[in-house]
């Protein structure tokens, strides 16, 4: 991922870095969909390497959204109060997406060998994962629409040196 910098050295363009994240994060919620439905189906990796999967993706997006919350939906809040119902609805969204998260741990935590799974059991996983994926895209389309602007304008002091939580893929 690039980072911009004005002349003054000071990252820029908050708001774009925020849609290269959020493409990011699509395409690893796109690629663990790949990976559980593989692992269903019977051709796909153990549930070992599935289970670490599907929790590194988990801690990437609940560290995306607790960064939010904590950082920039505060800053935003500050510089731009005409955005706070937004930040709310926002925010909403991340609960409903952290509880997702909590029902799609527990659900590939306990997946066994395919062969023991049920269709039933196979099917959550799936669901899960697609209404994420459905809210995921809603939440970030809404976001990028309302919020990158603003974000490409925002000064806060010390996130000219270094990328912000919310802005991190590793």
């Amino acid at each position: 991922m690039t980072t911009h910098a004005d002349p003054d050295g000071r990252l820029a363009a908050f708001g774009t870095q925020l849609i290269e994240v959020h493409l990011w994060l699509r395409e690893e919620l796109a690629r663990l969909q790949d990976n559980v439905d593989a692992f269903l189906d019977g051709t796909g990796e153990r549930p070992r390497e599935l289970r670490a999967h599907c929790l590194t993706f988990c801690s990437a997006l609940e560290r995306h959204h607790t960064g939010e919350d904590a950082g920039a939906f505060p800053a935003l809040a500050e510089q731009f109060p005409e955005l706070r119902p937004v930040i709310e609805k926002l925010e909403q969204d991340h609960q409903l997406v952290d509880g997702i998260l909590r029902k799609i741990e527990d659900l590939v935590g306990g997946l066994g060998a395919p062969a023991d799974l049920s269709e039933d059991e196979a099917e959550k996983v799936r669901n899960e994962l697609d209404g994420l994926a459905a809210i995921m895209e809603s939440h970030f389309t809404f976001e990028e629409r309302r919020i990158v602007s603003a974000l490409n304008e925002l000064k806060v002091p010390g996130w000219t040196e270094s990328r912000p939580e919310f802005l991190r893929t590793t």
